[in-house]
C-alpha cells in the first residue's frame, strides 16, 4: 500500500470536496501540472489508496434499506475458504477479520426482514461458519469518511 504525501492529500481532499471534478480542474485548483495530478491519481488507484466508485453508492437508494452486521464465528483452519464463500454472496458488501469472540465481522445489505433471513441462511451455509450473531443497523450516524484524517495530517 502506497503511503500518501501532502500533494496526494491535497488531491484526495479536492476529489472529496468536488468528486466530479476533472483532473484538469483539480490541477488548476491546486496549482499543479495536469500530468502531475494524473500520474498521482493513477498511482493512488494502482496502490488501492483510492478505492472503487461503488463506495459512494447508497444501498437504500438501490433497494436495500437494511444494513446488518454479522459477527461470524469460523472454524479457524477454514477462514480463507469462508471468506471466498462470503465473497460470492452479493449482499455481503464488506467483511473484516476481527479480534475477539467472533472471527469475521460481515456487513450485509438486505431488502427486508425476509431477505435478511435468507442472507443469514446463506452465511450460515458457508462451509466453516459455526454461527453468527446479527445486529440490525438503526441508522448510519457517521458515514465513512477520511477527509478529517487527511486534513489533520496535511503538513504534519
Amino acid at each position: 500500500m502506497r503511503i500518501v504525501d501532502d500533494t496526494d492529500r491535497k488531491i484526495l481532499l479536492a476529489m472529496t470536496e468536488h468528486p466530479r471534478s476533472t483532473i484538469v480542474a483539480i490541477a488548476e485548483r491546486l496549482g499543479l501540472a495536469r500530468n502531475t495530478v494524473q500520474a498521482r491519481v493513477q498511482a493512488l488507484e494502482a496502490s488501492d489508496a483510492l478505492q472503487g466508485f461503488d463506495r459512494r453508492l447508497h444501498a437504500e437508494a438501490l433497494g436495500y434499506p437494511l444494513t446488518v452486521f454479522m459477527a461470524t464465528h469460523v472454524d479457524q483452519p477454514k477462514i480463507d475458504h469462508v471468506v471466498a464463500q462470503l465473497r460470492e454472496i452479493p449482499e455481503v458488501v464488506q467483511a473484516h477479520g476481527i479480534a475477539g469472540q467472533a472471527d469475521v465481522l460481515v456487513r450485509c445489505v438486505c431488502k427486508d426482514a425476509e431477505d435478511l433471513y435468507r442472507v443469514n441462511k446463506l452465511v450460515l451455509q458457508c462451509d466453516g461458519v459455526e454461527r453468527t450473531e446479527t445486529w440490525l443497523s438503526m441508522g448510519e450516524l457517521i458515514p465513512f469518511r477520511l477527509a478529517p484524517v487527511l486534513e489533520r495530517d496535511l503538513g504534519a
